[in-house]
């Protein structure tokens, strides 16, 4: 509750873990501006995904980004 997206998303890819660069970080936002979509890259997510959910483009991104990880 003390952060918000960005921030945790940061605080977790400088975790002394040997997955903390690894592990999928999913944005998911009503804000589909391009300035938002690259600084949620920019802080060190993986994808981003907008409101309202499109089921199928949801099932694309999760794919794409946890089916064929280790972490799956």
């Amino acid at each position: 509750p003390n952060m918000n997206g960005y921030e945790a998303t940061k605080a977790i890819r400088a975790l002394a873990r040997p997955d903390a660069n690894t592990i999928p970080i999913l944005a998911m936002t009503a804000d589909a501006f391009e300035e938002s979509i690259r600084t949620a890259m920019k802080a060190g997510m993986n994808d981003y995904i907008t409101k309202p959910i499109d089921p199928q483009k949801l099932y694309q991104i999760l794919n794409k980004n946890i089916a064929g990880s280790d972490q799956a």
